[in-house]
């Protein structure tokens, strides 16, 4: 068969793919009207068949694809003749060439949802497909499509690379089969005369045949068109995965990264040795990167590359492989749980309503929604979504933390069969009963049977498949191998019994049933402790749970918060929550916004005042336009960030978990060392037979097993940093990232900025001075910084219109960071800004203002000045004291500044500043600098032991901060300021005020503090435990039937000592 058609497989049958009829084909370069191979008329329209190799015999070019250009590439056939593809700057594929870049558009979306019609390849919510029929692809699959190739089709302009780098056949060329069945080693195959196997419904421009055949050789070498995909070397074994993932880097790098981000709830993790098997599980998957995982979140975080594999496949893989329960949370769009009537999985197969990106079964009568609530309202899409009627479900408490607390129900069901269970063993086993041995060890062994398969069950395949998979030794392994120990000779000591030899050491059914049931309720109460933890922090529990939505003609309706949507309208009563953030449009009130701003004193809101989701009002009425709905309101934001702080991992943690990781083989070898000594004693110290001694030494081996545990050490760190981070963001502090909470306790040095952060950045306008009379310069300065929101210019903005001054339109108005504004108009250059940079510094007018303390902000035309402004700023109230703290505990204070000397030299003397750590007129990079200069004297702070490298904290609030920012090892941005300079800093201070720097260095004391107990703690339980465990205090020793108390009794401090940071005066 023809190369360039569909080569090296047989031809499809007439059935296999539907051809549309040639008139309808307007885009197919090569359309059903060929007829003949010799055919030199193929209806071709974008030139994308010109220019085609000759040579039956070349080889394909690499499957880079589409550009303008192409360059003379030489390609060798097996006969090692060159032929050449034409000229371009890039190589492209065959499908491709003579076309101007984009190469692809929407058509070839269509032709590929048309080929998974015909393929049948099932979708969900695909209820009756078309199959192709009437050459169309079915709304599913279409829309299915669309979602899928969209964004590559937008960014790169063609599709095809990423096609043939799967394997797959491009868009722009005919349908082939595999690559392992490409060639006959002694066939050869004419070309197809017929439209089906020369060009298809999913062939945009394949190209003309010139040749009647072209013969594949016997040592299977490539055909030489791009469906072949890459030229290959005969007897070459690359691997088509190999090509698709160098493909993907490439594209990568072209600027489409592809990623997207997954946020899973994970159910069914009960230690760090989880948290590791977790982590480890999903480090093998290639497409993973940017992995983030928390056991007391019980949440995974990545990002995984589109195209190669799915996040389905992903949530097997790890189901399989961990005996996790997962659950995919929606971090992007807007998403309800409705509860169906009927089986929810005829909702997911049914066409999905517009803006549907995604329904997926939670349980047996409810389905979670995803859509994009700018294309349909939550409330639209309930009530006219779908033709069934579909309800509500009831409102959760935060769906972050829905698998914990999944979680927690199940460990406390089982919990209470497990006693339920093992008292009755406890009584046979230890009540005066009548001598009836053998029924009573019967029952015995029925109920710890039950026990040891039921309940302990689910540890086997957690305990063998972390072993296997991930190489793990964790925990569940532990339990494993004592409690079937215990059982198993328990069953042999009742087959004695039975058989009419019983051991003088009888059964210890009690053992194994009362081990499990200790380390169930230990499990159960460690989960539900660190559940009412996170939950009690959890910053998402301020959103109302109703509205008042008001209609255009004035009527009021309750209705459930999570259905509010653009547009809307809603009623604030007195004395209630404000459901979400919005402006008002009428009424008047004071709102209490302590529970975010930190603001004791209640905020005036008057028409079209800004209100936050969570404030309370307080006694007027407010009619407020929605402006962001609830999933994407203040509190989800800020809940957000504090969740990036939650799952990022400290230094110390990384110490914690590598030392959890050898615990648990330590601990089997201790066991087994044990074992040995007290078989050795039992027999040379004691006397006693061989039975005897190695029932003993089990006892002891056992109790070691259950006795240790790496909870503790593991929970040491994430615990305190899970409450720490909530406790700070209800004080107004946002820790970013937990190397805030690490090192903040260890600042030597804090730098301020000073327009916006020791001062309140709202200036005024003192004094000014025009030397042009003319007035319409005045309009010229309004119309040059009127868009500017840099402090100086909003202060110059309003003081010349609150004069009556209109502005006048500048040409090419353009801020220069750390400058000041400049434009054009009428052909003359405008500029306005500081003196240093217009070059008025050392100008007789400028000193006089300079002299005063006050900020001075130039005016120039054509670099002639004509006017000057005296500016000044106040301080905030809290800064005299705060940096009279810091410099109390033996921090030293800077300020930075772009601003004249005179009016940075007069804060610095009001805060008692050292004019020796006060720099003015600084440029971004100036900051940046010192705060290098800084980090690199190793001199120890005052007061500090703790020793090693200078900690600098960085406190600003502008984009010229950014940079000063980053450098700093902490930097703190005032929320007042830029997002630029947020997304540089790695903490985020909630209140207008400079006390958030003191919480912030409290709370990472108070956590350093609580991380080191914990760690002690850990230290010494599992010492004396295993001491105990072990027979060490020969009169000693803890019982191998309450051995299971050790998880509880470890654990618990641990958690308390978390949950204590909330009452710690910080």
């Amino acid at each position: 068969m023809a190369c360039g058609s569909g080569c090296c497989s047989q031809p499809k049958s007439p059935q296999a793919i539907p051809s549309p009829p040639p008139e309808n084909d307007t885009d197919s370069c090569c359309n059903g009207n060929v007829t003949s191979a010799d055919s030199s008329s193929s209806g071709c329209e974008d030139g994308c068949c010109q220019n085609r190799v000759q040579d039956s015999h070349a080889v394909a070019k690499k499957d880079i694809c589409c550009t303008e250009n192409t360059v003379n590439t030489p390609q060798k056939d097996s006969g090692s003749t060159i032929t050449f593809a034409g000229s371009s700057d890039e190589l492209v594929p065959s499908c491709c060439e003579g076309k101007t870049s984009p190469c692809c558009d929407s058509t070839c979306i269509d032709r590929l949802a048309l080929r998974e019609c015909v393929a049948g390849n099932p979708i969900t919510g695909v209820a009756n497909c078309s199959r192709g029929r009437d050459y169309k692809p079915c709304d599913r699959h279409a829309r299915n499509a669309r979602d899928k190739y969209h964004a590559r089709l937008e960014a790169l302009g063609c599709i095809c690379r990423r096609l043939l780098a799967l394997g797959q056949e491009s868009c722009c060329i005919p349908r082939h089969q595999a690559l392992d069945k490409m060639c006959s080693s002694t066939r050869s195959h004419s070309v197809p005369t017929s439209v089906k196997s020369c060009t298809s419904a999913d062939s945009c421009c394949a190209p003309a045949p010139t040749k009647p055949s072209i013969e594949c050789s016997t040592t299977k070498q490539i055909c030489a068109d791009a469906c072949c995909g890459d030229k290959k070397v005969p007897g070459t074994t690359e691997k088509v995965e190999e090509l698709s993932d160098s493909v993907g880097l490439a594209d990568l790098e072209l600027g489409h990264s592809g990623k997207e981000h997954i946020i899973l709830s994970i159910s069914g993790m009960t230690c760090t040795g989880c948290e590791t098997k977790l982590q480890r599980t999903l480090s093998t998957i290639p497409a993973i990167t940017n992995l983030k995982t928390s056991l007391v979140l019980s949440r995974a975080e990545f990002d995984i590359t589109r195209g190669t594999t799915s996040i389905e496949n992903v949530m097997k893989h790890l189901e399989r492989t961990t005996e996790f329960k997962c659950e995919r949370i929606t971090n992007q769009g807007s998403s309800l749980v409705l509860i169906c009537p009927g089986s929810p999985g005829d909702i997911v197969k049914t066409e999905w309503p517009d803006g549907v990106t995604d329904i997926r079964v939670v349980d047996r009568k409810t389905i979670r929604v995803d859509f994009d609530a700018k294309i349909v309202g939550a409330r639209d899409l309930l009530e006219k979504g779908w033709d069934r009627s579909i309800q509500l479900a009831p409102p959760r408490f935060d769906p972050t933390l829905d698998a914990g607390k999944k979680h927690v129900q199940h460990m406390g069901y089982m919990t209470i069969l497990s006693i339920l269970l093992t008292i009755p063993v406890l009584v046979l086993a230890w009540a005066p009963l009548p001598e009836k041995e053998i029924e009573y060890s019967s029952a015995s062994l029925g109920l710890a049977t039950v026990v040891q398969f039921v309940i302990a069950g689910p540890f086997y395949p957690k305990a063998l498949k972390a072993l296997i998979f991930s190489r793990v030794i964790e925990m569940d392994l532990l339990i494993v191998l004592s409690t079937s120990t215990a059982y198993i000779f328990s069953v042999v000591s009742f087959g004695y019994l039975v058989a009419g030899q019983p051991l003088s050491t009888g059964q210890f059914f009690e053992t194994s049933t009362l081990l499990v049931t200790l380390i169930m309720v230990g499990r159960f109460v460690a989960a539900m402790a660190r559940q009412k933890a996170v939950e009690s922090i959890s910053i998402r529990s301020l959103q109302t749970s109703t509205a008042i939505v008001v209609d255009k003609s004035g009527g009021e309706k309750e209705i459930d918060a999570r259905l509010l949507q653009y547009s809307d309208v809603f009623k604030v009563l007195p004395e209630s929550r404000i459901p979400t953030d919005g402006t008002v449009l009428s009424g008047s009130s004071e709102v209490n916004e302590s529970m975010l701003t930190g603001e004791s004193m209640p905020v005036e809101k008057r028409k079209n005042s800004s209100v936050i989701a969570g404030s309370i009002n307080g006694s007027g009425t407010l009619i407020v336009r929605l402006i962001r709905i609830p999933g994407d309101n203040t509190i989800s934001t800020i809940a957000q960030m504090v969740d990036e702080a939650k799952l990022s991992k400290p230094k110390v943690q990384e110490i914690a978990d590598r030392v959890a990781s050898y615990f648990v083989p330590f601990i089997i070898t201790l066991c087994i060392i044990t074992f040995s000594i007290w078989v050795g004693i039992g027999i040379a110290v004691r006397n006693q037979s061989g039975s005897e001694a190695v029932v003993q030494a089990i006892t002891y081996a056992i109790t070691v097993l259950i006795v240790s545990c790496p909870c503790a050490i593991g929970l040491a760190v994430p615990m305190v940093i899970v409450i720490a981070t909530g406790v700070a963001a209800e004080r107004g502090v946002i820790f970013k990232s937990n190397k805030g909470i690490e090192l903040a306790y260890r600042t030597s040095h804090v730098v301020f900025d000073k327009t916006g952060t020791l001062t309140q950045g709202k200036l005024s306008v003192a004094r000014e001075e025009f030397f042009d009379r003319l007035g319409s310069k005045q309009s010229l300065l309004l119309g040059l910084v009127n868009d500017s929101k840099h402090p100086v210019s909003v202060a110059v903005t309003a003081h010349l219109k609150s004069n009556g001054i209109s502005a006048t339109t500048i040409s090419n108005a353009k801020t220069v960071i750390g400058k000041g504004v400049e434009g054009t108009f009428a052909g003359r250059m405008i500029r306005a800004g500081n003196s240093r940079w217009l070059g008025f510094e050392s100008d007789p007018r400028v000193q006089s203002i300079l002299s005063q303390g006050l900020t001075a902000f130039c005016f120039t035309v054509d670099n002639s000045l004509t006017a000057v402004f005296g500016l000044q700023d106040s301080l905030r109230s809290d800064a005299l004291s705060t940096v009279s703290r810091l410099q109390k505990s033996g921090i030293s204070a800077h300020i930075l500044s772009g601003d004249d000397s005179g009016a940075v030299s007069t804060i610095a003397t009001q805060l008692n500043i050292p004019h020796t750590n006060v720099r003015s007129r600084c440029t971004p990079s100036d900051k940046q600098a010192y705060v290098k200069l800084l980090l690199s004297n190793s001199s120890p702070r005052v007061g500090f032991q703790g020793g090693g490298e200078p900690v600098v904290m960085f406190c600003g609030d502008g984009t010229n901060d950014a940079v000063a920012l980053a450098q700093a090892t902490i930097g703190v941005h005032m929320n007042e300021g830029t997002d630029v300079a947020k997304s540089a800093a790695d903490v985020v201070l909630m209140r207008p005020n400079l006390a958030g720097i003191l919480t912030a260095i409290a709370v990472s004391k108070k956590s350093i503090h609580r991380i080191a107990f914990n760690f002690g703690w850990s230290f010494v339980y599992n010492l004396f435990a295993i001491l105990l465990g072990a027979g060490a205090f020969v009169r000693a020793r803890i019982p191998p039937e309450f051995a299971g108390l050790g998880e509880l009794v470890s654990v618990l401090p641990v958690i308390a000592a978390g949950i204590a940071l909330r009452w710690a005066r910080i």
